[in-house]
């Protein structure tokens, strides 16, 4: 219920009012049956913005560390996530990131609306990076069809690292729904799983116009290694 208060009553309008969301695409989204939402990550608010605008739930994960800050911020940022319905995952991978797969598994199994970010971490430089294999799993396990989404200029909007958001009209834009009916079966082929992760990382990089990056955004983020003394 909380999610619904929010969308609609106690965050939503506002939202909508001060950031007038520009849509193209609206319409791939399907009424009803499972579907994955899959988007470039550009800023914290992606997980406002996109759900905002869509009529059905959506139902995203998020970085653990959402969910143990500190402090009232801390505890705020917690209350939305939970309320909002967001899915903690741990990005150290393994058992952990799989957990978080097997709760969306069970939302697309219900007939909602999963939301994924194939890159695993914010865009650092606002292009678009190499996307892991999680979101192929999903489809394939699913059936769900995939709709790529492209956030537009939300790093513009929220930067990383700044709280406040500077006051925009935010744009969204939506591809048409991919269908991987034609590798049924297939869910743990890790080339089929390549295949179809990089198809919809072809589409949002078609849809957004952002340079694409073969490598892994957080391995980006990672600090260099200090050399050995000689």
């Amino acid at each position: 219920m909380l999610y619904w208060l929010l969308k609609y009553v106690l965050l939503g309008p506002l939202l909508k009012l001060i950031f007038r969301p520009q849509v193209e695409g609206l319409r791939h989204v399907p009424a009803t049956g499972p579907v994955i939402l899959a988007s470039n990550h550009l800023s914290f608010s992606d997980s406002i913005f996109t759900p905002l605008i869509i009529p059905r739930k959506v139902t995203f994960v998020a970085k653990a560390e959402y969910f143990t800050g500190k402090g009232l911020k801390g505890w705020l940022t917690k209350m939305f996530f939970v309320g909002t319905g967001t899915i903690p995952v741990d990005r150290s991978g393994g058992q952990a990131a799989r957990a978080a797969l097997d709760t969306q598994l069970r939302v697309l199994r219900a007939g909602g609306v999963a939301g994924i970010y194939p890159e695993g971490t914010r865009s650092p430089d606002g292009r678009l990076y190499r996307g892991k294999t999680g979101v192929a799993r999903l489809a394939l396990e699913s059936g769900a069809v995939v709709v790529p989404v492209a956030m537009l200029n939300a790093d513009e909007i929220q930067p990383p690292g700044k709280i406040i958001p500077r006051i925009d009209r935010v744009r969204i834009r939506f591809g048409a729904p991919l269908d991987f009916s034609r590798y049924a079966g297939l869910a743990g082929d890790r080339f089929v799983e390549r295949a179809v992760t990089d198809e919809i990382m072809y589409e949002l990089m078609e849809l957004s116009g952002r340079e694409y990056v073969d490598i892994y955004a957080q391995k980006l983020k990672q600090p260099a290694a200090t050399p050995l003394a000689a």
